[in-house]
Formats: structure tokens, sequence, C-alpha cells
């Protein structure tokens, strides 16, 4: 995100560079956008500076809303996933669909500046680039990223363990974030 906005003259920090208790949040919202709104106001009241805040969820193309992972990535059925149990669940989902979903991460942000100013999107264009969830993983695994094991490249069918490129979905999402900090700093 640094990088992000270094172009509008913005410096962030972190939390890790704050020299305080980082108080513990419940994201106990129903989407990213809820639980980016609960971070960036919990973080508010707690430093009294400006903050924001990001969530992600996981949705599909061809689910309805109501069986949408959203920020439930690895809870089903009110169970927590480990990462075996997340690819053999999400392989079985896509094989329902013939072997593949069109999946993206949508993404949201929320940024207070102060009591009476904030501003928060879940825009389209803070999402990544879409991408296949296919039936049959690659053999590849990477602790705590069990679906990049059934993630391909829409564009070379190809899975994310084997492209030569690495940089996938991100110069997008980037922008999406780099305008939504413009609009702010125009204001």
């Amino acid at each position: 995100m640094k990088k992000v906005v270094d172009p509008l003259g913005i410096e962030l920090i972190g939390l890790n560079d704050l020299d305080v208790e980082i108080p513990p949040v419940n994201e106990c919202g129903k989407t990213p956008l809820e639980n980016a709104r609960i971070k960036a106001k919990a973080y508010y009241n707690a430093f009294h500076m400006p903050v924001f805040s990001c969530d992600s969820g996981l949705y599909f193309d061809e689910l309805e809303d109501d069986r949408q992972p959203g920020i439930h990535v690895r809870r089903v059925d009110g169970k927590e996933l480990n990462d075996e149990e997340m690819i053999l669940y999400y392989a079985a989902l896509a094989e329902q669909h013939g072997g593949k979903l069109i999946a993206r991460y949508r993404n949201a942000i929320c940024l207070i500046l102060n009591e009476k100013i904030a501003y928060d999107s879940m825009d389209i264009s803070l999402a990544t680039e879409p991408f296949v969830l296919v039936s049959k993983p690659h053999p590849k695994r990477v602790d705590g990223f069990p679906l990049d094991s059934l993630s391909k490249d829409i564009a070379s069918n190809e899975y994310y363990y084997d492209l030569k490129e690495k940089d996938v979905s991100t110069s997008a999402m980037e922008e999406g974030f780099r305008v939504f900090f413009s609009r702010i700093v125009s204001v």
C-alpha cells in the first residue's frame, strides 16, 4: 500500500510502526466492507489519528450470494478448515460446476480522517483480476495458501505455480486503491 500511495505524497505507517499495544479487534462483520469499517473505527478510537483498514473475501461468479465464501474462506458450516481440508472442499465445489469456477478476491477499504469524516469502498476496481479455481490441485503446496494449488490464470490456463511471471492480478487492484486515495486527497 505504501507503493500505491507514494506518488500521491501520502506517507503511511503500519500498526507495527507504532510503539503501542495494538488492541484486539473482533472482526464480526458479514462482508469485507463491514470488517474494514470495524477495524478502522477500533484503531481510530485507540490512536486518535487518521487510519485506514482493508479486508477481503473470496467470491465466485457462478455462485448465488448465499453460497459465497466471502470473508469466511476457511470456515464452512461452522468448521474452520485446515489447508488440506480447504483444497478438498474447494476442489469438490469446482467439480460441482464442471471442474472450474471463476473467482476473484473482493477488497474493501475504510479510511477515517477524524470524528466526522470517513470514506469507504468495496468497488470492483479494488478487486483482484478474476482467476480460475479448478477441481484438480497442483501437487505443490505452500503452508497457509492452500487455494493457490487450485488457482489458474484465465488467459494462459496455467496453474499459478507454473507461471513464469508471478505478478498475478495486482496492477488493476493497485490502481483502484490509488484512485480511492487520490479522490480523497483532491477533496
